[in-house]
C-alpha cells in the first residue's frame, strides 16, 4: 500500500471565483461522496479530547470553504455520517446517513454533532470501526462516485480482527481509507500508546487511490486539520497538492498494538 502524508503547512484551497453551474442527479440517492467519519472514544482520550473531536467536526463541516468543496462537484451534494467506536463491540452512530448540498443542511449536520457529551469505551479497535464504517457504506443504498472512511485515532488496534487484513478487504472493495493520527500526547498516556503512530496508519490503516492522512501533534491543530482533511475528501486531488509521498514499509508491525496489550495483560495478571 502507497499513502500520502500531508503536513498541515503550505497546504491551500481556493474557491472557484463564479458561481458553479446547477447540479442535477439522475436519481435521489446519487451523490459524489459518501463519507464516513469514524471517530476513536477509547478510553484514552479524555473528556476535553473527546469534545475537542466533536466540535472539530462541526466547526469545519460548516466552514464555506467545505461547503464549496460540496456544492462543486458532478451532483453538488454528499451523504456523509458520524461515528464513534472504540472496542470490537463498541460502534456508535452519532449522525446517521444525511445528504449535504447546502450551507442550512451543513449546519444542521454541525448542530446534531454538539447535542450531547461524547461517551467513552474500553479498548481500541480500528479494525471494528473500519468494518463497521464500511457495512454502513454497503448497506445504505447511495449511488456514490466516491466512497470514504475518515478514520480518527490516538492508538494502535488492539482489539477485534488484525488491521491489516480488515484494511486491505475494504479497499478490495473500492472504498478510500483515509486517516487522522492524534500524536498530542496528551489526555491519558498508557502503555499501550505508540510514538510512531504515523507510521502505523500509514502502513497498517490507511489505503486506497490517493489515500493519505494527516497527523496531528497538537489539539490545538485539530479543527483546522479536519477542514482542510474534509476538503481533500470532497474535492481535493492529492497529485497537485504539495504533499510527501511515503511509500509503506513492508517490515512494520502491524500487531504492534495487540502485542502491546497481551504483554501488559499477562505483567498485570502474573505474581
Amino acid at each position: 500500500m502507497v499513502g500520502l502524508v500531508l503536513g498541515l503547512a503550505g497546504f491551500s484551497h481556493s474557491a472557484a471565483a463564479a458561481a458553479p453551474p446547477a447540479k442535477s442527479a439522475p436519481d435521489k440517492n446519487s451523490v459524489d461522496v459518501q463519507l464516513v467519519l469514524a471517530v476513536d472514544v477509547s478510553l484514552s482520550m479524555s473528556p476535553d479530547e473527546l469534545e475537542i473531536q466533536r466540535k472539530g467536526y462541526a466547526t469545519a463541516m460548516a466552514d464555506q470553504r467545505v461547503i464549496d468543496a460540496i456544492t462543486d462537484g458532478t451532483y453538488g451534494r454528499i451523504a456523509v455520517t458520524y461515528v464513534e467506536w472504540a472496542g470490537v463491540q463498541t460502534q456508535r452512530i452519532i449522525v446517521p446517513w444525511t445528504f449535504i448540498a447546502n450551507r442550512a443542511e451543513a449546519e444542521a449536520f454541525a448542530a446534531r454533532l454538539t447535542e450531547e457529551i461524547p461517551q467513552s469505551a474500553r479498548r481500541t479497535s480500528i479494525s471494528g470501526g473500519l468494518g463497521f464504517s464500511a457495512d454502513l457504506i454497503a448497506e445504505s443504498g447511495f449511488h456514490a462516485v466516491k466512497r470514504v472512511i475518515d478514520v480518527s485515532g490516538d492508538g494502535p488496534n488492539n482489539d477485534g480482527p488484525p488491521i491489516r487484513g480488515v484494511r486491505d478487504r475494504i479497499v478490495a472493495q473500492g472504498i478510500v481509507i483515509n486517516g487522522l493520527p492524534l500524536m498530542t500526547n496528551g489526555g491519558w498516556t498508557s502503555a499501550f500508546d505508540v510514538p510512531d503512530l504515523d507510521k502505523y496508519y500509514q502502513n497498517c490503516v490507511i489505503g486506497g487511490p490517493s489515500a493519505f492522512m494527516f497527523p496531528v501533534t497538537s489539539w490545538e491543530q485539530f479543527p483546522e486539520a479536519v477542514r482542510r482533511k474534509l476538503v481533500m475528501e470532497l474535492a481535493g486531488d492529492p497529485q497537485r497538492l504539495p504533499l510527501v509521498k511515503a511509500a509503506a514499509e513492508p517490515e512494520y508491525d502491524c500487531m504492534i498494538g495487540e502485542k502491546r496489550w497481551n504483554s501488559r495483560s499477562w505483567n498485570l495478571n502474573s505474581p
